[in-house]
């Protein structure tokens, strides 16, 4: 009886904590691990499964700084229940550090708050920034916006006879923050230009005194049936510097940091149906797989990792690390920082050199955009990754409309917005490889390592797998491999 009600009690405990508990767990349990117990999970915020593994040892091989690799942001998750007030103040915190950017343009520095706007005498010129509530074609073929700020809402109108404006607004979206210049006349704000919190075109372009290579692979896709495993192979041939030619063999000898973003594994339960596509039907053991292909990887080459949508975690971002009960084996590895979804990385830094700042998000936000933007679709969508990032730089947030992807609310501050400028943004997510700087920031896309999905085929999406995008750090120019 003592036996039943220590296990009952155990199963209640996990169950207030939002952690599943595996039964085999339960039979071994014995009265000195119930304290044991309660001390691991108050400790580990991001367990999810209880199962036999929190008993055995593990070598402690993680650590926020490795070498040249520095972590500048990973996302910490705070566990608790979301409320309306969380969300208020989530857009609050977003409207406050893109205002402060928006504030350093000459046009905006003398922009007023909405509610002071509507004091403002007829024709008078004005200058305010706010968030876009909602966006709308006129019956006069207009557009109109209703922005909003923390006192209140103003409508904006811009005119098709202002051609080259009325393209820039076409590709507005929801609740992304912008500035505005115009004139007031009724209540609404006539629009002479828009300003969008973007980069300034003074980034300096930095580049490393010594030659080295940093390599940027996602989706992986371990587990899935259409994964390449014979073409990740011999890519891991390449940076073992067994294949290639002399020039590549050359490269591979001087790689110094690998980026994986995302999608290490297929994952379960993604999608319906999905159990047919797989022949790896275990997260763990998808995972433990994809770690003893990256344990082929000289270990003097740090590995950093972020998740992505089809890894085992939430989908709602950020995301935090990849949590240590499914993905154990890669935390195993003496070589790789596992990191959440956006991070930010700096590496190369010497006491002569500051270094790149890379920031990471694998990109699940991208989808909405190609569907949703006429720029980036017209000009070749899923095609063009260039287009999306420069997109969300220019945004300066990963992710400013609230339906483009699921988000925890964090009262504090908005982790998706892009508040440093990056010397590298790098993603994943959409199988396609793509390189592009953008006012002295290199933008790349990696590809993936699946072939063509029933999905994408649904789609018409056509994804190119096995091209390896790799920068020389010395002078900032890259080529992709293709394996």
């Amino acid at each position: 009886m003592e036996e039943y009600e220590k296990k009952k009690e155990i199963i209640r405990f996990c169950f207030e904590n939002n952690i599943l508990v595996d039964p085999n767990f339960l039979n071994k349990l014995c009265q000195e691990d119930l304290k044991k117990v309660y001390n691991i999970v108050l400790k580990n915020k991001d367990l999810t499964v209880l199962d036999n593994r929190i008993f055995e040892e593990k070598k402690q091989t993680h650590q926020i700084t490795k070498g040249r690799v520095e972590v500048l942001f990973n996302y910490k998750e705070n566990s608790k229940k979301r409320e309306e007030q969380d969300f208020i103040s989530y857009f609050n915190s977003r409207y406050k550090a893109l205002e402060k950017i928006l504030k350093n343009r000459v046009e905006l520095q003398d922009a007023v708050s909405i509610n002071r706007a509507l004091m403002k005498r007829e024709r008078e010129n004005i200058a305010l920034i706010g968030l876009v509530e909602s966006k709308q074609i006129t019956k006069n073929n207009n557009i109109l916006l209703t922005l909003e700020d923390p006192t209140g809402k103003i409508s904006v109108l811009i005119t098709k006879e202002k051609k080259d404006l009325f393209q820039q607004a076409l590709d507005i979206v929801e609740d992304e923050a912008i500035g505005i210049t115009g004139v007031i006349s009724n209540r609404i704000v006539f629009a002479d230009n828009i300003l969008w919190p973007d980069i300034s075109i003074n980034k300096e372009y930095k580049k490393s005194k010594e030659e080295g290579y940093a390599i940027f692979i996602s989706d992986i896709h371990v587990g899935s049936n259409l994964f390449l495993e014979d073409k990740f192979n011999q890519f891991l041939a390449w940076v073992r510097g067994e294949v290639g030619n002399e020039e590549q063999k050359e490269i591979a000898r001087k790689i110094k940091y690998i980026f994986i973003l995302g999608d290490l594994i297929d994952g379960c339960g993604i999608y319906p149906e999905q159990d047919s596509e797989l022949v790896i039907k275990d997260v763990y053991e998808q995972y433990k797989k994809c770690a003893s292909l990256l344990a082929k990887i000289p270990s003097k080459i740090p590995i950093i990792i972020s998740p992505g949508n089809h890894d085992a975690l939430r989908i709602a971002e950020p995301q935090p690390a990849l949590y240590k009960d499914f993905a154990a084996p890669l935390y195993e590895l003496p070589n790789v920082i596992i990191v959440s979804n956006p991070a930010w990385i700096n590496i190369d830094k010497t006491k002569d050199f500051p270094g790149f700042d890379v920031l990471i998000y694998h990109g699940y936000s991208f989808d909405y955009y190609v569907a949703n933007v006429d720029s980036i679709r017209i000009k070749g969508g899923y095609n063009r990754p260039d287009l999306i990032m420069k997109f969300l730089l220019q945004r300066r947030h990963l992710a400013p409309t609230h339906t483009s992807t699921l988000y925890i609310p964090d009262s504090n501050k908005d982790p998706l917005v892009i508040d440093r400028v990056p010397d590298f943004f790098v993603t994943g997510h959409i199988h396609k490889a793509g390189v592009a700087n953008y006012k002295n920031v290199t933008m790349i896309c990696s590809s993936c390592w699946q072939s063509k999905t029933v999905f994408q085929e649904k789609v018409g999406h056509n994804p190119e797998p096995a091209r390896v995008p790799v920068v020389n750090l010395k002078t900032r120019k890259v080529k992709i491999l293709k394996f």
